[in-house]
């Protein structure tokens, strides 16, 4: 039948999460057990969804009648699995969506048509939430939908505490230093304790809120295997799903297909870890080999870090120009300032620590150093709460998606 003589069924109500339909007569339960007297019998808590989460509940349903963008991603592979859709299915299938928009593009039911279905806005609403209800501490989940400020407020006080220190330091951040030594400037040792408790802390709170989310949206899942963690650990680092589901890409300002936000995302991702990996070779060098920094130009922590900061300069860049133009029909509008907060804070340590490179022979290094030092604090710091956490939460539900595709689907309505 053509796509669009189909005419999709009235969405019909959304199960709350967990809900099953009982095959035997339920009985009072205790609080504390949570089981009937005498019996058994567990009891499966009802959730009730969100407004946002009904939301993708319904277009999911219209989607499941429809199925014309099966191929795309492996969001709708995962949706054919389901009749219905509880909130962990809708928290689920929103972190598996990579909001590439080849389905708003390719869809018959996108507004104005009066279903109005937009699967990356909708999927984009719910992740936001998401990352805020698994937050941890609880408390700070607010700072998700205030991250523009939180970001601005980081990166002050993060160039005050540096600069501060510097004065405590030296009486000021001067220029009278042996050349590109930045341990006359700042110790070794307090970087270290100061840079190493904030990003023990954001992997702590990462891996908690992921922990907790996982635990939600994996039940009924067979456990991890080595062929299901390789997989999604290769469309993870891959970026898989930001091919359209063809390998010509996905759609940006218009129904061109383009593989240019793909491409930015390995530069800033792969940037990053270089980076990451300079400081890690450095930090070997002086602690088990006793070498002592400045460190040569063809050394391996400046080359590493020189190759990582050029990436982590062109692949933001590039996401923030795609990101300006990006019609707005296709996201979360509280999410903008997240968004594009994240990226300039990722340009601003790239743009700060190329600068602090070229210039460490000069009287200038000191002064850079305090402002590079007090951006990458705020970059760790701001970790947990902002759109870092993307990356972690779609990694998990990637991992769900390699199991679950593994296991035999019970439905038989749709391919996998």
């Amino acid at each position: 039948m053509p796509k669009s003589d189909f005419l999709a069924p009235e969405p019909t109500r959304p199960m709350t999460s967990f809900e099953t339909t009982p095959t035997t007569p339920t009985t009072p339960t205790t609080p504390t057990t949570g089981r009937a007297s005498g019996s058994t019998a567990r009891v499966i808590p009802i959730v009730t969804l969100s407004e946002r989460e009904s939301e993708v509940a319904r277009q999911m349903q219209i989607c499941n009648a429809c199925r014309y963008c099966e191929g795309f991603c492996a969001v709708f592979p995962a949706m054919t699995r389901r009749l219905e859709f509880g909130k962990a299915d809708v928290n689920y299938l929103a972190n598996l969506c990579h909001n590439c928009g080849a389905c708003y593009h390719a869809c018959q039911y996108a507004p104005p048509h009066e279903f109005a279905v937009n699967v990356p806005k909708a999927m984009a609403q719910v992740r936001l939430d998401t990352y805020t209800e698994y937050a941890f501490p609880a408390s700070l989940g607010a700072l998700y939908k205030r991250n523009g400020l939180t970001l601005s407020v980081a990166l002050a006080v993060g160039l005050a505490l540096f600069l501060l220190l510097g004065m405590a330091l030296h009486g000021g951040v001067s220029g009278d230093v042996a050349p590109a030594n930045f341990y006359a400037i700042f110790p070794h040792n307090l970087l270290a304790a100061m840079f190493g408790a904030v990003f023990l802390f954001a992997i702590l709170a990462l891996g908690v809120g992921v922990k907790r989310f996982w635990r939600d949206v994996s039940s009924g899942t067979a456990s991890v295997s080595a062929s299901a963690a390789a997989e999604a650990a290769k469309n993870a680092l891959t970026l898989k799903y930001l091919d359209g589901g063809h390998g010509d890409g996905c759609n940006e300002q218009n129904d061109a297909f383009t593989l240019a936000r793909r491409r930015f995302h390995h530069l800033t991702f792969y940037g990053f870890l270089l980076c990451f990996a300079a400081t890690a070779v450095a930090t070997l060098y002086h602690y088990v080999l006793g070498w002592d920094a400045p460190y040569p130009l063809l050394s391996a922590p400046v080359l590493l870090g020189t190759a990582g900061g050029i990436g982590l300069l062109v692949g933001p860049a590039g996401l923030l120009s795609l990101n300006l133009k990006r019609n707005a029909e296709r996201g979360d509008a509280r999410q903008r300032p997240m968004d594009r907060g994240f990226i300039v804070l990722l340009l601003l340590t790239s743009a700060s620590g190329l600068a602090l490179l070229a210039l460490r022979a000069t009287s200038a290094m000191p002064s850079l150093l305090a402002i590079h030092l007090g951006i990458v604090m705020a970059l760790f710091a701001t970790l947990p709460y902002g759109k870092f956490a993307h990356g972690i939460f779609r990694s998990a539900a990637l991992l769900k998606s390699s199991i679950e595709t593994r296991q035999r689907n019970a439905l038989s309505l749709g391919s996998d």
